[in-house]
């Protein structure tokens, strides 16, 4: 689903902060002619600011991107390192949406790693750079996101927020180690308040059936299609993974709290697959 573009007029602040700012059907202005009520400058939180000024109240929606970093995404890491990159650029030109996103990202291969902690992409410099080595930890992976999201939810409401049911997006290209008991790290993390929805993307040797013990609905589990290249799945993932984003963001500073998502060009649906 693609939310459109609210027509150009005046709107509450989508940062959250008190008073109003005009939609030029394009961008953000505070210098129009003045409603009755006048924007006052905001007031922006990220990693480069974090803990030392508390943002006005605002609804956001935090989105955690979880990437496989496994020794098997070796010919493929730089379409996606190029991937998140464009996503930064998308968002940055979208002030409307990025206002109501905090984007993180995991990389998880023996173990996981938070690169980024929830960050407004508004102010972020860069993105972090992923690496490919080692085997393929789901277990690490689930116990990464439930550490993060148990330290995150409570930090944005103690800075004023209003914090929607986070967004997972996780990539794999293959079978997770056959070791570990990662489903019920899962399902802990699931038996939590603030459980995420989790949309799962399979690509390369990923099994099916496996993506879709992933994702939390069946129609959030998808593959990509057979012979489909690598490194164009995960651009065509990417893609989506940027609308994704920008389409919940303007949802939410819209009034809207519905998960919007992009099924990406290219892949299918993982139920479908026998």
């Amino acid at each position: 689903m693609t939310s459109q573009l609210p027509p150009a007029g005046w709107y509450p602040d989508p940062t959250g902060q008190p008073g109003q700012m005009y939609w030029d059907g394009q961008a953000w202005h505070t210098g129009a002619p003045a409603p009755t009520a006048v924007a006052a400058a905001p007031t922006m939180m990220s990693p480069l600011n974090a803990g030392h000024e508390a943002e006005p109240r605002g609804s956001v929606l935090p989105v955690y991107f979880v990437a496989d970093e496994s020794g098997s995404m070796g010919r493929n890491i730089g379409e996606l390192n190029e991937g998140l990159a464009s996503l930064h650029d998308a968002l940055q030109r979208e002030s409307f949406a990025a206002a109501k996103v905090r984007f993180s990202v995991i990389g998880f291969s023996d173990t996981a790693f938070t690169y980024l902690e929830p960050a407004d992409l508004r102010l972020l410099q860069g993105m972090p750079v992923l690496t490919a080595q080692g085997m393929t930890s789901y277990a690490s992976a689930f116990d990464q996101l439930a550490y993060r999201i148990g330290v995150d939810i409570p930090g944005l409401k103690a800075q004023g927020y209003t914090v929607h049911r986070p967004a997972v997006f996780f990539l794999t290209d293959g079978l997770p180690n056959g070791h570990e008991d990662w489903r019920s790290v899962r399902a802990n993390l699931l038996a939590r308040p603030a459980a995420p929805n989790i949309l799962a993307f399979g690509i390369g040797d990923a099994d099916a059936a496996t993506v879709s013990e992933l994702a939390t609905k069946p129609h959030f589990a998808f593959v990509a299609a057979r012979g489909v290249d690598t490194g164009a799945a995960i651009s065509e993932f990417l893609t989506s993974l940027t609308q994704s984003v920008i389409s919940s963001g303007q949802a939410l500073a819209t009034g809207s709290a519905e998960l919007q998502f992009e099924r990406p060009e290219g892949f299918t649906l993982a139920v479908d697959v026998v």
